[in-house]
């Protein structure tokens, strides 16, 4: 998916968690960081377009392990061991983004080092991609407004 959609989940997600939180901007900021950190496997994204991460991804396929739940619960852990409030918004931002990789049919390897894909019917940039993104975008302005 390409990180418009991503970043529409997020949001919508963020507002249905908002009320539930204690640190409030740590969540938020957290959410949108880890909602971008999975495409850092991929020299195209947003984010895997810097030069930093260029290493790293001479060693990893896009949609490998970076992609997968896995590496998701593992940072996840280590950060509630060192800082815990980020924890949840972590979890949540990165799980968001490999929840919808899911559906597209490149898919993602959700329990790396296990090679099992999951895959759907989605093609990235295609008019479903689209369809779901103003989907998320009309529910998350019907969120906002339901808050007003």
């Amino acid at each position: 998916m390409l990180i418009r959609t991503h970043l529409a989940i997020a949001a919508f997600f963020i507002i249905l968690f908002f009320n539930h939180v204690n640190s409030k901007i740590v969540f938020v900021v957290m959410v949108i960081a880890a909602t971008f950190l999975p495409d850092i496997d991929c020299a195209a994204s947003t984010l895997g377009q810097h030069k930093i991460f260029r290493f790293l991804q001479f060693f990893v396929k896009h949609r490998g392990m970076i992609h997968s739940f896995s590496m998701a619960f593992l940072i996840s852990l280590i950060l509630a061991i060192f800082w815990p409030v980020a924890s949840l918004g972590f979890f949540l931002g990165y799980g968001i983004h490999l929840f919808g990789d899911s559906f597209t049919k490149e898919g993602i390897q959700p329990f790396w080092p296990y090679s099992k894909k999951s895959y759907g019917f989605i093609t990235t940039g295609g008019r479903m991609e689209i369809t779901v993104f103003v989907i998320f975008i009309v529910d998350l302005l019907s969120l906002i407004f339901s808050f007003i």
